[in-house]
């Protein structure tokens, strides 16, 4: 009898569990976007706003201004005042291009806290 009383007071318990956790998951990710749809959404967000409803990328990426910068342009790229700072965030199979297919990878590019561009690559 006690071990009947200890099966359903564990059932309960998991079953408990799965029913707070499952809406919560149901709504903060969505599956897939249009491209549209995403560029809309997450164009010019801030990294906490693109965090939020997309929780956090597979692979983040500082960008780094190469040494010689200045003599393969051929003028001073040095700027008074503070570097920008821009990170690229990747996230994999969120964008459909057709019914069927999403795109491996998206790149969000944000310059100083803002998504300045978003890219959808196959080959990467």
């Amino acid at each position: 009898m006690v071990l009947h009383k200890k099966f359903w007071l564990v059932i309960g318990a998991l079953l408990a569990c799965v029913a707070f956790t499952a809406p919560v998951a149901a709504e903060s990710k969505k599956t897939t976007y249009t491209e549209d749809e995403f560029l809309r959404t997450f164009g010019n967000k801030t990294r906490e706003a693109v965090a939020k409803q997309l929780g956090q990328p597979l692979k983040k990426e500082q960008s780094v201004k190469p040494s010689n910068a200045s003599n393969v342009i051929g003028r001073p790229t040095e700027k008074q005042g503070k570097p920008d700072e821009v990170e690229m965030w990747y996230y994999k199979d969120l964008v459909k291009y057709d019914p069927k297919r999403t795109y491996k990878t998206i790149e969000l590019t944000f310059v100083n806290d803002k998504c300045v561009n978003i890219a959808f690559f196959n080959n990467r």
